[in-house]
């Protein structure tokens, strides 16, 4: 017979120590927590560190002194004009709108006039700088112009023509916001040695008119109203056509493909590599899917909805699709995991009372996994809004003033319009990406709060 008492003791001694050797192994282990809690609090300073000074960059761009030369002021350029309506204005704002365009034709080349009133007309009724023989001409023809389709200029859209053709503004410098709080004097003095003509004044690139003026190619006026809208477009149609297809993906994988199926796990190892794939391989399979092989269906030529600028399949449908298989592969792994939480006992008290599968996925399975599936979409969407690589493949425009009226309009997004404006060598237009940039970032985040209010409104909580 084995002492049992013996071995009791052998084990106490062997497994738990005691005296100063117990002492040092807690001591060892409490040095050692130690050092890794440091460890990891420093990594979270480093990491807020990086995104700070990153956020202080940018906006640090996108606020600042500038130094603007003009070929003529608006004060010079009001009392020239002995326009109609312009006594007593001292400024654009105090012109109507028929000033505004006599001013503007007076003061620019006849082939400019012309060229603008192409790309928007002046007047629904009646042109200003061509004849309507030759401008219906041009519309029946096989490359008809945009202002064919869209409807006529406002005052406000008059008023940018006549910033940049007639008044044009010119930034020949720029000091960001931490130079003008800390060396004013010093860019003061700088801008009247060197740039002894300019006015030099505060600006903030972020503001109203910035988010609600189209692009230009002066970046004293260019805005981002374009880019957000197109923006809009594609991550709305990305959302619209992954969401259930991802959904739906997910319930047949968890509630109705057999688990140990060999065609269940090829499908699962497939969705799990597709979450790595590069973006750009996701560019390429729209421009062959979408763009050309499908280019009736995303032009909507098919549909006689086709836009004459926007007919070769490069639209904003072709773009949506793109991103929205770019995200499905994360609203998938979000939905089955949200759905593989929910207790099998809610299942089996489905069954016991006659449901269907179907009425239990309906009705018990779906609302309570309802939460994380939606923050598989707010993380699907948070990647969609910042994509570049794809759209630049598959044709997003680097310059369009034109907002996009529908799914098969021509496009740009605010990712593109950001690369596009900082591979300027013009500062100014590195100012305007940063500014830029940070309406990216407050639309990501309306975005994500929106969804986390569904999100919180409508998921059920178990017990």
């Amino acid at each position: 017979m084995i002492d049992n008492e013996y071995v009791r003791k052998q084990v106490e001694r062997d497994l738990f120590p005691r005296g100063p050797e117990i002492e040092r192994q807690i001591g060892r282990r409490r040095r050692l927590g130690t050092v890794w809690r440091w460890v990891f609090l420093g990594a979270a300073a480093l990491a807020v560190l990086i995104l700070s000074v990153l956020l202080l960059k940018i906006v640090g761009d996108a606020n600042g002194y500038v130094a603007v030369e003009s070929a003529v002021t608006e004060s010079e350029l009001l009392p020239q004009s002995g326009l109609d309506g312009a006594d007593g204005a001292t400024t654009l704002d105090d012109l109507p709108f028929d000033a505004l365009v006599s001013l503007y034709q007076a003061n620019v080349s006849a082939g400019r006039c012309r060229a603008v009133e192409y790309e928007q007309r002046f007047y629904d009724d009646r042109l200003v700088c061509d004849s309507e023989e030759r401008f219906q001409t041009m519309c029946a023809s096989d490359n008809p112009r945009p202002a064919c389709t869209l409807p006529a200029r406002d005052a406000a859209s008059v008023r940018q023509l006549i910033e940049a053709d007639v008044i044009k503004p010119t930034v020949v410098s720029t000091w960001n916001l931490w130079e003008s709080l800390f060396r004013r004097e010093e860019i003061f003095q700088t801008a009247a040695t060197e740039f002894p003509g300019a006015e030099v004044y505060f600006r903030r690139w972020l503001t109203w008119d910035f988010v609600t003026s189209p692009q230009s190619s002066y970046p004293e006026i260019a805005g981002v109203r374009t880019a957000i809208l197109g923006t809009l477009w594609v991550v709305g149609i990305a959302v619209a056509f992954s969401f259930p297809l991802g959904v739906g993906a997910a319930i047949y994988l968890e509630e109705y493909a057999s688990k140990s199926g060999r065609l269940n796990q090829i499908i699962q190892t497939n969705i799990n590599n597709l979450a790595g794939v590069p973006s750009i391989i996701y560019g390429l399979l729209g421009l062959a899917l979408f763009v050309r092989a499908l280019e009736p269906v995303t032009s909507g030529a098919l549909f006689g909805l086709s836009d004459p600028s926007a007919a070769n399949g490069r639209t904003i449908l072709s773009a949506g699709l793109t991103l929205g298989l770019l995200g499905l592969p994360i609203i998938i792994i979000s939905a089955q995991e949200a759905i593989r939480a929910v207790p099998a006992s809610l299942r089996q008290a489905s069954y016991g009372l006659g449901a269907t599968r179907w009425q239990t996925v309906r009705s018990h399975v779906l609302p309570n996994a309802l939460g994380g599936i939606l923050t598989g979409v707010i993380l699907s969407m948070s990647r969609i809004i910042g994509e570049t690589a794809p759209l630049v493949v598959i044709g997003a425009s680097t310059y369009i003033t034109t907002d996009p009226t529908g799914p098969f309009s021509k496009f740009t997004s605010l990712p593109v319009q950001i690369y596009q404006w900082t591979a300027r060598p013009q500062d100014t237009f590195r100012d305007i990406a940063a500014a830029a940039i940070l309406v990216l970032l407050i639309l990501l985040l309306l975005l994500n709060a929106t969804a986390i209010y569904l999100r919180n409104r409508y998921s059920k909580r178990i017990g």
